[in-house]
């Protein structure tokens, strides 16, 4: 059961949330924000971001493409979309090449999940 979890998860045990902030304030921060009631910016805010619906952050002018995937945010989805959000959300405004390493990812999404809770 171990080797199956640890082999078929994507995400690895160890992430740092202050890896995470340092990722998001090189290549996130000039897009989106994170705290309750900070304004959206070329990307919108991200905070309330687990559990809630692509396209669905109130005040945000969003791609046809991101309203209508209808995918849940959560660590798996931001996963997989952070590698690639072009591909993931074909026809998305994001203007991002995407995060090829995991460790990079996980330690985001650990940032995000504390910085937008």
């Amino acid at each position: 059961f171990f080797f199956f979890f640890f082999f078929s998860s994507p995400h690895k045990p160890t992430m740092s949330v202050e890896n995470g902030a340092t990722i998001f304030k090189q290549r996130c921060a000039q897009c989106h924000t994170v705290a309750a009631g900070e304004p959206h910016k070329t990307g919108p805010n991200l905070h309330g971001l687990f559990g809630r619906k692509t396209g669905q952050a109130p005040g945000f002018a969003y791609s046809d493409a991101n309203k209508s995937k209808g995918i849940t945010w959560d660590e798996t989805t931001l996963f997989e979309y952070l590698l690639n959000p072009k591909k993931y959300i074909p026809g998305t405004k994001m203007v991002f090449a995407g995060i090829k390493k995991e460790s990079e990812r996980n330690d985001l999404i650990a940032y995000l999940k504390s910085s937008t809770a």
